[in-house]
């Protein structure tokens, strides 16, 4: 029995040393090999492209769209995006981006802004004191 297990022994320490570095090398050269295809695709993605801009016309379109490069003696003008409809920022202060108000409401906002008067005053003093808060608006 101890002759058959000494056996055993030096077959499976032989066996089986060499077969898992082996299945480890295995691995590593599978790896190694993607990352080389992946490679190769990628350089032949890069021929393609530098033969796509091998002319010089499609050098300067290139130059003109990726890098806003232009010819000498023209300018770049660059048109920024407007804001989307919608979406009103209320936070400049500009009253043009304000949102436009209904005619049917125009009454009640006068009314609310204007300072309140007595109902005694006669149609000219009413005129009078328009027209002077009209004019201190342009102070």
């Amino acid at each position: 029995m101890v002759p058959l297990a000494v056996v055993t022994a030096i077959v499976m320490l032989v066996g089986w040393f060499p077969l898992t570095s082996i299945w480890h090398q295995q691995s590593e050269l599978n790896t190694t090999i993607a990352q080389i295809n992946a490679i190769k695709s990628q350089q032949r993605a890069l021929t393609l492209q530098a033969k796509s801009i091998d002319s010089k016309s499609a050098a300067i379109l290139l130059a003109r769209e990726q890098y806003q490069l232009v010819s000498p003696g023209q300018s770049l003008i660059q048109v920024l995006p407007g804001m989307g409809p919608g979406s009103v920022d209320q936070s400049t202060g500009d009253p043009g981006l304000q949102p436009l108000v209904s005619p049917s409401s125009v009454s009640s906002l006068v009314a609310a802004n204007s300072p309140t008067t007595s109902k005694h005053h006669s149609s000219v003093k009413a005129f009078l004191s328009r027209l002077v808060r009209t004019v201190e608006f342009w102070r």
